[in-house]
């Protein structure tokens, strides 16, 4: 899968998406994909499937930031900004592993908030991504305060008479079990931590990724050591301590415990972050040879929500029992298969 950051010329040159014949063009899809859950799988499918048939490599706009992540900054007001359930660099993981051949990132920003849907259609759909084909959700729109909606899509896709023409289709809503799978659905059940709620409705277990980084050895003075991993957005969708296994350490997953916030006993700074106390520490690695490591943290479980200890005595106590928790949760488990 290749990641164009932006559209403009200097990163995405005429036939950067183009078919096997050359010819730029390809089948598109537009969102923010957050999450990429099973209503976001099924429209991939779809689009892969229209772009093989036409002989199209597939392609997603996305955007970086939300766009109502932008709107929030600009009102002064962040809290409007919907929590975030996946970083970028998950979101493009699963979209590679849904088979998507191109993804761009278009940054979403002033200039961008107030193109007209025509000059939407015109400077990016025609001109840029060369689009022959282009499927959309069923509450889709587009342009200056949302102003572009299917019908004026569908219409401008065969109304060229420069041949630059583009096929429009628009899939409905996508539902389990009767309920409407969205990003809102996926960030209610992991805000009430139902993992098993948020395992339907994305069709895997939640994870987050990310590269091992140095922090204030707190753990280690505790008597539990652990790794740590930025969330690169100001709200996580999902907070609390919970019960995880650790992909990337080792030939099979390690289990573990977390926390993902913003650590109110000892910080409280506002960023948030995921500690990773693995239970049982692969010998392998020595003391240190967790760090710059990539690792895929799946959560599995919620304890409880984070907690503010009066003393760092408390807070040694309390992960003492969260990691027994978890140590009871993986011998239930293990029984039961």
């Amino acid at each position: 899968m290749r990641v164009h950051r932006g559209f403009h010329a200097e990163v995405l040159p005429g036939r950067a998406i183009a078919g096997p014949d050359g010819v730029p063009g390809c089948a598109l899809t537009i969102g923010n994909f957050d999450g990429v859950h099973r209503g976001h799988q099924a429209m991939l499918a779809l689009l892969i499937n229209e772009a093989r048939h036409r002989g199209l490599p597939s392609c997603v706009l996305t955007f970086e930031p939300h766009p109502r992540d932008h709107f929030a900054r600009k009102a002064g007001k962040p809290e409007l900004a919907p929590p975030r359930i996946a970083n970028l660099r998950d979101k493009l993981g699963e979209l590679e592993r849904c088979g998507i051949d191109h993804v761009v990132v278009a940054r979403f920003n002033d200039a961008f908030a107030s193109m007209s849907p025509q000059a939407f259609i015109t400077d990016v759909l025609r001109q840029r991504l060369h689009a022959r084909y282009v499927l959309v959700g069923d509450d889709f729109s587009f342009g200056a305060k949302r102003a572009g909606n299917y019908a004026m899509l569908d219409e401008a896709g065969g109304s060229s008479d420069k041949g630059e023409g583009f096929d429009v289709a628009r899939m409905m809503s996508y539902e389990v079990h009767g309920l409407r799978v969205s990003s809102s659905e996926v960030r209610e059940a992991l805000a009430t931590g139902d993992m098993r709620r948020t395992e339907t409705l994305l069709g895997r277990p939640y994870s987050i990724s990310g590269h091992v980084i140095h922090g204030r050895e707190l753990g280690r003075e505790l008597g539990f050591r652990t790794l740590n991993l930025r969330f690169a957005h100001a709200r996580s969708a999902a907070a609390g301590i919970f019960v995880v296994q650790v992909h990337g350490l080792a030939n099979a997953p390690v289990p573990g415990v977390a926390s993902l916030g913003v650590r109110p006993t000892v910080e409280d700074a506002g960023r948030v972050l995921l500690e990773v106390h693995c239970l049982d520490w692969p010998a392998e690695l020595g003391l240190d040879g967790g760090y710059g490591r990539c690792v895929r943290v799946e959560l599995l479980h919620k304890l409880h929500d984070e907690r503010k200890y009066e003393s760092l005595q408390a807070l040694r106590e309390g992960i003492a029992h969260d990691a027994a928790q978890a140590r009871q949760w993986w011998i239930v488990r293990r029984a039961g298969r």
